[in-house]
């Protein structure tokens, strides 16, 4: 998606484009946009690694299986512990890469599609770049997913909001986000339920 392709969006119009219709959450979370295109390779390289972690997190907070094969059931104690090797992978890279602190807690509304956030810096709408957000409280390495800026609202000082649509992505790692959305939103009633 580049500049050319994208219309001027009001931040309402971009909040209904990214929200209106889907599953949303309004969370704290570590997070920020890294300005900077992508190429295919780091596209796919991000899709692989995003799936990867989902579907990692998936199988070790539900005990979700991965494969559906009626003739051989998995063992849901292997399937955890194969789920948590893979996160153990993606951790380890993380740290071989130096992708540095973790980013800060920010005030974040979010579905599969997108995310509103406040950031440092002033971004124009067409720039893009990643969004990198901590997937899960207890795991530091992050989600990254190539965005583009649809519209951008400015604060206070040095602070933007940002309405970011996530994109390219490939029908696994769409599909990926918006089961681990579900899951979260799942979490919330539950607990809300048990209060």
């Amino acid at each position: 998606m580049s500049a050319v392709d994208l219309p001027t969006l009001t931040p309402e119009q971009a909040h209904e484009a990214l929200f209106g219709d889907i599953l949303t959450l309004h969370e704290t979370r570590s997070a920020t946009f890294l300005p900077g295109a992508l190429d295919d390779a780091s596209r796919d390289r991000l899709a692989l690694q995003g799936e990867a972690l989902l579907r990692g997190l998936a199988v070790i907070d539900d005990g979700a299986p991965r494969v559906e094969d009626p003739e051989h059931p998995a063992d849901p104690a292997l399937l955890r512990l194969e789920a948590k090797l893979d996160v153990l992978t993606l951790l380890m890279t993380g740290f071989a890469a130096a992708q540095g602190a973790l980013d800060a807690p920010v005030g974040l509304v979010w579905s599969a599609r997108g995310a509103e956030v406040q950031v440092r810096g002033a971004f124009a709408v067409g720039t893009e770049g990643t969004f990198r957000m901590s997937a899960s409280d207890w795991l530091p390495t992050p989600l990254m997913v190539p965005a583009t800026v649809i519209a951008s609202a400015a604060g206070d000082g040095e602070v933007t909001r940002v309405w970011l649509c996530f994109g390219p992505l490939s029908p696994s790692l769409s599909d990926a986000l918006e089961r681990h959305v579900f899951r979260i939103h799942r979490r919330e009633v539950a607990e809300i339920r048990r209060r």
